[in-house]
């Protein structure tokens, strides 16, 4: 289940010859989004949407993203919670302005802001742009996926930013959504399943009432991905939930799977 594979189909529009050769025009829930991303580079997926359905956002509640990409995860739960407002911080100034341009594009510009700038800036407080700590209602990201020293670097260089990190990487994106929620608001990652154990030992001390939820290629294979959900300040037992199979035997995607890719439903963790 890699981002590679698991792009939803690019369905043709007439605004297409409008698009530039090095952009696609990809459709989420079922065409209610059109999203341009990079031919080459990092290219968001399932993941991303996965993600959305999982955040308990209400109307009039803002959210913070760390790492907002071309706005696929904010710009589809954008479309499933009206009168919400999302703030993504995104490093790569081509990415930021194709996550303000898919905002434009979808009409929802209102509801899009896009921070151009490293997520440990998040940190400090002395930037007057950035928001105030502790003034979101949720937050939320899909942190890069691959260490630097244990994986092969992408050749394109927007792509090997986005899917490495470093040893301390992870720790600090944990601390950044921690500092940036409000206490009792949640903050909720996608991650390998493989990370599960060193990502939940950098939310200790943080967040409680934690819950997992595995995402499973297919009925009886290992989990390739998991959702983390935890709440700042909470108390609460941690909980494995049962998780969603996203193909069935015939390679079809599931009921379950269906009604978060193409309708949009939420993905209720609590």
């Amino acid at each position: 289940m890699t981002a590679a594979t698991s792009i939803p189909e690019t369905k043709p529009t007439p605004a297409e010859a409008a698009v530039p050769a090095s952009l696609s025009d990809d459709a989420f829930l079922d065409g209610k989004l059109r999203l341009l991303q990079p031919e080459k580079g990092y290219r968001a997926g399932i993941d991303s949407v996965f993600l959305a359905a999982t955040i308990p956002a209400e109307a009039g509640e803002t959210l913070f993203e760390a790492g907002i990409g071309t706005g696929v995860a904010a710009l589809c739960l954008a479309a499933r919670v009206t009168n919400i407002h999302i703030t993504g911080v995104e490093i790569a100034t081509r990415y930021a302005m194709m996550a303000e341009q898919n905002a434009k594009r979808n009409n929802m510009e209102g509801a899009i802001r896009v921070i151009k700038g490293d997520v440990k800036d998040a940190l400090r407080r002395d930037l007057a742009a950035w928001p105030e700590h502790g003034s979101f209602s949720h937050a939320f990201a899909n942190p890069p996926f691959f260490e630097e020293d244990s994986s092969t670097k992408s050749p394109n260089k927007l792509r090997a930013i986005a899917n490495t990190f470093g040893p301390e990487d992870l720790e600090l994106w944990v601390k950044v959504l921690s500092t940036m929620v409000a206490l009792r608001g949640t903050v909720t990652f996608v991650h390998r399943a493989e990370a599960l154990g060193r990502l939940l030992s950098n939310m200790e001390g943080r967040f409680g009432d934690i819950r997992i939820a595995p995402l499973y290629a297919r009925e009886g294979m290992a989990a390739s991905r998991v959702i983390v959900q935890g709440v700042k300040g909470a108390k609460g037992p941690m909980q494995l939930l049962p998780g969603l199979v996203l193909h069935s035997a015939g390679s079809q995607f599931t009921p379950e799977a269906e009604a978060i890719l193409r309708d949009g439903l939420a993905w209720r963790l609590r």
